[in-house]
């Protein structure tokens, strides 16, 4: 979400469209404490996932095309790098949000959070429960954790001079993990009388949720690994679209009529395939915002760009926002009047925080740490540093995921 000239209008549009749905689903729990939005808002959590399948073919995207297009040259991955770079991305605005909630947690909403520790390691979201201060940043570990996770399975890949098909067997292995994984834990906590373990073991879990950013990593692969699929999914575009929307809508009316039945508890096909389903139905949205032939890549939606450049300090603070604003003015949070003004309220702090504190880290970012790879002269320190181009394959000549 960098200001580079290269931002791509679809996928903008699809960054706004996750804040937005995640904005709606907030409200209605932390600000009005009605159904404010109807059944919008109700699934509006799924705006999480979207941001999942986006962080997981932006980051492979740019990781896999550098490897792609460095074979010549003999450049190679740098873990540190990737680190480093993530770290000035991410950091600087969570750090001085996470530091003003635990100044001030009980003003910016929600009960004592969990230790601080386990903000600063990405590891809150382990059995976290509801309701806690900044509980959202439980998303920002996950795509934390998997930032940390990626590089290593470059390392390793490498190492065991593995190819593209390996990378494919291991996100299917990854996939039918989490499956099992989610259809084991509802049989312990789906129901009504053992709901109350949902979110911590299920909704909040790295082992539940993680594999919502395997669609676009997928993606990523086709389009650098398998160059005539990838053509041909962009060529047809618009029926990718067609599809892409037709599943999402299916998914999002399931989602909203039979994830959480009331005195039943949350169904058994939604936890189990639902999240993975919905997740690969946003990654033919993705497909079809990058082509060139969709509407979806040519639409220009007036503010959309200007939200996506934002939406992470949009994510970060607009619950304390929302907490915050209504008391503090004497608004009545359940008035239809009153969400224009937390809505404007959380988009102006959001652009602040981006333009203040997030932004400027960009910039020396770039020039302290250009990219995600090492020239060929350069001599490590380790052997484990870094990860070449095009290193030998078991199974194929490109190079490894």
């Amino acid at each position: 979400m960098s200001g580079a000239p290269s931002r791509q209008r679809g996928l903008d549009t699809l960054r706004a469209l996750a804040i937005t749905l995640v904005f709606l689903y907030h409200y209605q729990v932390f600000v009005s404490h009605r159904s404010t939005f109807g059944w919008l808002g109700n699934i509006g959590w799924l705006g999480v996932d979207l941001f999942f399948v986006l962080s997981g073919y932006l980051i492979a995207n740019s990781i896999f095309g550098g490897l792609a297009g460095s074979r010549a040259s003999g450049q190679r991955f740098s873990a540190w790098r990737f680190y480093a770079r993530r770290a000035l991305r991410t950091l600087p605005a969570f750090w001085l949000v996470l530091a003003l909630y635990f100044v001030f947690p009980g003003d910016l909403g929600g009960r004592t959070p969990p230790p601080l520790w386990r903000f600063l390691t990405f590891t809150q979201n382990f059995q976290l429960q509801p309701g806690t201060s900044f509980s959202h940043a439980w998303s920002l570990c996950i795509e934390e954790q998997f930032y940390a996770v990626l590089p290593l399975v470059l390392l390793a890949g490498a190492a065991l001079r593995c190819g593209v098909a390996q990378g494919w067997w291991l996100l299917a292995a990854l996939w039918a993990g989490a499956i099992t994984a989610r259809a084991l834990l509802w049989q312990q906590y789906g129901s009504a009388a053992t709901e109350a373990g949902y979110y911590p073991h299920i909704y909040y879990a790295t082992l539940c949720r993680f594999d919502e950013l395997l669609p676009g990593v997928a993606l990523a692969m086709i389009k650098h690994f398998n160059t005539p699929l990838w053509q041909r999914l962009m060529h047809h575009g618009q029926r990718v679209l067609l599809a892409g929307l037709a599943a999402t809508a299916l998914l999002l009316w399931g989602m909203a009529q039979h994830y959480y039945t009331e005195g039943v508890g949350y169904g058994f096909f939604m936890t189990t395939f639902g999240y993975t389903l919905v997740a690969g139905a946003f990654a033919l949205l993705v497909v079809a915002a990058i082509s060139p032939h969709t509407v979806l890549h040519r639409l220009r939606v007036p503010g959309a760009q200007r939200l996506a450049l934002c939406s992470y300090s949009i994510y970060l603070s607009h619950k304390a926002v929302g907490h915050v604003l209504p008391p503090l003015l004497g608004l009545d949070a359940t008035a239809w009047t009153t969400v224009p003004a937390v809505a404007a309220a959380g988009v102006a702090v959001g652009a602040l925080l981006y333009v203040a504190v997030e932004a400027p880290f960009l910039k020396p970012r770039d020039r302290w740490v250009p990219g995600h790879f090492m020239p060929p002269d350069f001599a490590p320190d380790s052997a484990l540093a870094s990860v070449s181009a095009a290193p030998p394959s078991c199974t194929a000549s490109r190079p490894t995921p």
